[in-house]
This record gives structure tokens, C-alpha cells and sequence, in this order.
């Protein structure tokens, strides 16, 4: 299976990790698990950021429409401040109103 399949099977995530230093890191993935265990354990696949904060939890994911969707969804948690992220964290539901 690659990763169109995947992507065809399952859709998009937006997911916020949240790092050693209590940081909250967004990206997107196909399997926010699987890629949460990237950062980790592999630094050629890991970003800089979540590398240098190891371990990373995954604190949340949702499901979108489409990599496009993501890739908005995942630019608009990032100009959050950490207590908005925060925020989000408490009521889920809110990531509606980033699109």
C-alpha cells in the first residue's frame, strides 16, 4: 500500500505533539501515530524542532477532507499562541473555527 492509498483509505491529519518542554508542535500526516514515532526515534525524518525536545506525545489529531485542507488547518495552528493551542486542547471541537 502507498501513500495515496493510505490517503484514499483513511484521509488527512492535523496533529499538534506535544514535546518535552510542554511545546506544541502542528504538522500533518497520513498516520499522525506512525509519524509521532518518526520524530522520535529518527532524526532524518524528524523535524529539527521536535528532534531537539524529544520525547513528543501525540496530544491531538483530526481528520480533515484533504491534504489541502491539512495544509491550511496545519498554517492556521501555527500562528496560534500556545495558549490558544492550549485552548484547543481543552474543547476539540473549536478547530472548526480555524478553517
Amino acid at each position: 500500500m502507498n501513500d495515496t492509498d493510505t490517503a484514499e483509505a483513511h484521509g488527512w491529519f492535523v496533529y499538534l505533539l506535544r514535546c518535552r518542554d510542554h511545546s506544541l508542535y502542528a504538522g500533518i500526516s497520513l498516520d499522525p501515530e506512525r509519524r509521532c514515532r518518526e520524530h522520535n526515534q529518527r532524526q532524518s525524518l524528524a523535524s529539527r524542532y521536535v528532534w531537539a525536545r524529544r520525547p513528543a506525545t501525540l496530544a491531538w489529531q483530526q481528520e480533515v477532507a484533504d491534504k489541502s485542507t491539512a495544509l491550511k488547518l496545519e498554517y492556521r495552528l501555527k500562528q496560534l499562541t500556545r495558549k490558544q493551542k492550549e485552548q484547543l486542547l481543552q474543547d476539540p471541537e473549536d478547530w472548526r473555527q480555524l478553517l
